[in-house]
This record gives structure tokens, C-alpha cells and sequence, in this order.
């Protein structure tokens, strides 16, 4: 499949994340700076060699904007089958994952501290993927902001190059208009994915999935939901 049409300078200039400083522990800074050399992946324009990465060639699972890291953590921990490489840009976030991962000796985890669509277009090599979660992205709820969301038919059709056939994309959301959005993108590119939903809209939430910090929010602001999987297509 060819690259997807995305203009690089346009897509950098409309983000769909801000950097947010955030307050730093001691613990996060001492991480960033001790253990990134065991789990951080620099970015470069070169894309990675994965099974050098990882020591072996297994199944392979990116979580974009782990926030916390404590979900992907727990989803290295119970399945040291499989390698996963996580993407945040938010530094708290980032020196807490490591620290999880050093306290948990996982060695089947990376973490990259970069924009995703960058690392996907530089670093990502095509069909390397089983697995894509993006669960609870920023809803840019204001009208005049949704052009920041990540989930758009641009970002969708990259990510189709870099799943293998037959990988799963799974998305989740606490707001129920994004969630609306996202099913219309998927469901643009029919050539591209199959949803997994009996009744072609949602999914039950997994049970694996432990609650990130903004699905815990939500809840207690009365949300639902919304769960959707995806999987990709043979050429």
C-alpha cells in the first residue's frame, strides 16, 4: 500500500496534543535520566530495526498516549509473550512508566517520548504492528478545536501501513461525539479495516483493561464509554 497523501508541514502545524509542563517527582526525573537508556527509544528518521529493539521477533502492541503508563505496564506484565512500545509526549507520564517498568522488570516494553505521527511515519516500519490502542485521546470537545483530534481518515489510512494484515486497532473514548467521529472515519476507509462489532458500532469494554486516569474521570463525571476494534484488511 503507498503512503497516505499527508501534506508533513500542514499536519505539524494543527497538533493533536499541547505540551503541558506538568509537575515533575524526583522519582520521574531520576527515571528519565537512569533508565532511559534501558527503555527510551531516541527519535531519529531512521526506522527502527524492532527485533534488534527487542531482542527477538514477537507479536507487537503500540499504545499511543499511555498518559500515566500504568495500563500499559500492566499489559507488558501479563503477557511477556508479546513486546509493546509505548508513546507519550507528556514527560510525567513518561518517567512514571519507567519507573513501572524497572519495579516490574519488564523487558518487553519501549517507550518513546515523541509526536506519534512522526515516530509512525519515520520509525514504524510498514507492517510491523499486531496491535494499535488509542484509548481515551484528547476530545478537543470546543467545535472550533476538532480539527486537533487525533482520530481523522489521514491518521487512519498511516496507520493501516504500519498493522500488519489481520492486526487490530483498538480505540476508546468517554465522550460520546468523538466516539460518533471515530466510528464515521473507520467506516470511511472500508478497504482498509473490518469493524469487530457484531452490530457494526461498538465493542465490550475488555476486560483486561485496567481504568487510565481520564476513563476514572470520566466516570465520575457520568460518561459512558465507547469502545471500537478494527481489523486491518489484506491488501
Amino acid at each position: 500500500m503507498n503512503e497516505p497523501p499527508i501534506d508533513p508541514t500542514a499536519r505539524r502545524a494543527i497538533r493533536s496534543f499541547v505540551m503541558r509542563a506538568g509537575r515533575m517527582t524526583a522519582g520521574q526525573t531520576r527515571a528519565l535520566t537512569d533508565l532511559w537508556p534501558r527503555y527510551g527509544v531516541d527519535f531519529s528518521d531512521a526506522p527502527l530495526d524492532l527485533p534488534a529493539l527487542f531482542g527477538r521477533d514477537a507479536p507487537r502492541t503500540l499504545e499511543i498516549g499511555f498518559g500515566n503508563g500504568e495500563h500499559l505496564a500492566k499489559l507488558a506484565a501479563a503477557h511477556p509473550e508479546r513486546d509493546y512500545l509505548g508513546i507519550e509526549v507528556h514527560r510525567p507520564g513518561v518517567g512514571h512508566l519507567l519507573m513501572l517498568a524497572q519495579g516490574a522488570n519488564l523487558s518487553n516494553l519501549r517507550v518513546s517520548e515523541h509526536d506519534a505521527v512522526e515516530v509512525l511515519r519515520q520509525q514504524v516500519p510498514p507492517a510491523a504492528l499486531d496491535e494499535v490502542l488509542v484509548l481515551f485521546p484528547d476530545p478537543w470537545h470546543k467545535k472550533r478545536h476538532h480539527k486537533r483530534r487525533l482520530i481523522q481518515l489521514p491518521f487512519i489510512e498511516l496507520l493501516a501501513t504500519r498493522l500488519r494484515p489481520g492486526g487490530v486497532l483498538r480505540l476508546a473514548t468517554d465522550w460520546e461525539e468523538y466516539a460518533l467521529q471515530m466510528l464515521d472515519v473507520l467506516r470511511a476507509a472500508p478497504l482498509l479495516f473490518d469493524n469487530l462489532s457484531p452490530g457494526g458500532d461498538w465493542m465490550p469494554r475488555p476486560e483486561e483493561r485496567a481504568p487510565t486516569r481520564f476513563e476514572k474521570r470520566g466516570a465520575r463525571l457520568g460518561h459512558g464509554v465507547w469502545d471500537l476494534a478494527f481489523r486491518r484488511l489484506p491488501e
